[in-house]
């Protein structure tokens, strides 16, 4: 891929300026908004790798724009958000953000953040673009109703393919390739994301989405099980 595009969308003119000036120096190409509305016009126009968003804005804000982008688009969503605004962070990943950073933030920890999920995004895209040419080759992992196709990048429950975002198919992919045994939060975020955990509180809102989409009763989880104090493991079926 040549250019990577990043889009900004931030109602604050002076910090999505600066955020600009960042991420050309790293020579990203980069596409700025004013709030959801302006977001979702460039989406559909421009073709966009990253999204970077903040909660709150005018007009559209950035929980509503991801809920909206996400029918369409599984690109990765960082979120900028306040201290103040615990709730919107854990709203923010419900509805399809990947990752948050919270403000303040240092230019360095935005990109850090931006290049580790382009990286996992660039090989997501990777797998689907050669994805199930060679049968023997495929990796197909089963547990009872589920199946994960890591060349397709293809989930299915109960031969139904299912959606699911590129943080959460990496979750499920470290999970359902180790069955029965229990990984941590933390042990998860770093495996995923490839750096020392320090957000592993996200890792609660994904389990939440993908409990949503593989499991009849979410409540009650045949698959996806919390072990109380230590982490989750994919129980053997």
């Amino acid at each position: 891929m040549e250019k990577y595009h990043v889009l900004v969308v931030e109602d604050d003119k002076e910090i999505r300026d600066g955020i600009e000036i960042y991420l050309k120096s790293q020579g990203y190409e980069v596409f700025k908004a004013a709030d959801g509305i302006e977001g979702l016009e460039i989406i559909y126009r421009e073709e966009i790798h990253l999204a970077i968003v903040d909660v709150m804005m005018p007009r559209k804000d950035g929980i509503q724009m991801v809920m909206e982008m996400r029918k369409d688009y599984d690109f990765p969503v960082i979120m900028l958000s306040a201290k103040s605004e615990e709730v919107d962070k854990i709203l923010g990943l419900n509805m399809g953000a990947d990752d948050y950073v919270t403000k303040p933030f240092t230019p360095l920890e935005l990109l850090a953040r931006v290049n580790s999920q382009l990286r996992r995004y660039s090989r997501y895209l990777e797998k689907l673009k050669d994805g199930g040419s060679k049968e023997e080759e495929q990796h197909i992992y089963r547990i009872g109703g589920l199946e994960l196709n890591e060349e397709k990048v293809e989930l299915r429950v109960d031969g139904v393919p299912v959606k699911v975002t590129p943080m959460e198919y990496r979750i499920l992919l470290l999970l359902m390739k180790h069955p029965g045994r229990v990984f941590s939060s933390d042990e998860i975020y770093e495996r995923v994301w490839n750096e020392k955990a320090v957000n592993s509180d996200t890792i609660m809102v994904h389990v939440r989405n993908i409990r949503e989409k593989i499991e009849i009763n979410p409540k009650n989880p045949k698959y996806l099980k919390v072990v109380w104090g230590v982490g989750y493991k994919m129980e053997k079926q």
